[in-house]
């Protein structure tokens, strides 16, 4: 293939414009914001599911509370009738006798029910507490989300502006290469990882690193000017320049 000399250096400029997008989106895919965002919503999620699983458990408890005041009023409101009619000492004596055992056992019943209100009350005061707490530190996590969006959003937005500005430059490069030679650097650039074009640098390929050896360098030296050259060893576009060394 031939091109002329100013079009294959125009390549080294695209080279450089491709390359230095490449590393844009390599920097879009691996910003540590990405990965901390991920852990921040991650744990803002499992800390919402803990405060629905407290606020639940909250609220059955409150219903464990009310059942367990109705409870001691049942059996307060029982005692009472009992006492009145203790009180005003109607019925016989056997009626009496067994309205003093029953007081008796409704007065252990009270007990027992009134030690279970005061279980289930300090237990409210407990989950309370473990909600606040949930709560607080979901608020925490959702703030935290909050921020580091901010902060993924600003690096997306700095990266997407200079990505635009690289893009813009590399057209008007690209316009200048040719509709010869660009295809074949486009092709070059999907096989080689990216790198199509390579300058032959103090005798080395600068796209491998390897020097080339007397003969390939002799190739070159005879090699018309506008001759597309390529590395005997990866392939890639060799383009000569100042300081080739040859």
């Amino acid at each position: 293939m031939k091109a002329d000399l100013t079009k294959q250096w125009r390549l080294l400029d695209l080279q450089k414009l491709d390359t230095r997008l490449d590393q844009l989106a390599h920097r879009e895919r691996t910003l540590p914001v990405q990965g901390q965002l991920a852990d921040a919503a991650a744990s803002a999620n499992t800390l919402q599911e803990d405060v629905v699983l407290a606020r639940t458990a909250l609220q059955d408890n409150e219903r464990a509370v009310s059942k367990a005041d109705a409870d001691v009023q049942l059996v307060r409101d029982r005692a009472e009738r009992d006492r009145k009619r203790l009180d005003a000492g109607t019925g016989t004596a056997k009626d009496l006798q067994n309205l003093q055992h029953e007081l008796e056992t409704l007065a252990r019943r009270q007990a027992e029910l009134e030690d279970i209100e005061l279980e289930v009350m300090e237990r409210a005061e407990s989950l309370q507490t473990d909600l606040t707490a949930k709560e607080k530190a979901q608020q925490d996590a959702a703030q935290a989300v909050e921020r580091l969006t901010e902060e993924r959003d600003t690096a997306l937005a700095e990266i997407g502006s200079e990505r635009e500005g690289v893009q813009r430059e590399r057209a008007d490069v690209a316009a200048g290469v040719g509709p010869d030679l660009l295809p074949l650097y486009e092709k070059l650039r999907e096989q080689m990882g990216g790198v199509a074009a390579a300058a032959l640098q103090q005798k080395r390929c600068s796209g491998c690193g390897l020097e080339l050896g007397q003969a390939e360098l002799s190739r070159i030296r005879s090699a018309p000017e506008d001759e597309v050259l390529r590395c005997e060893e990866c392939r890639r576009i060799l383009i000569r320049t100042a300081e080739s060394g040859l």
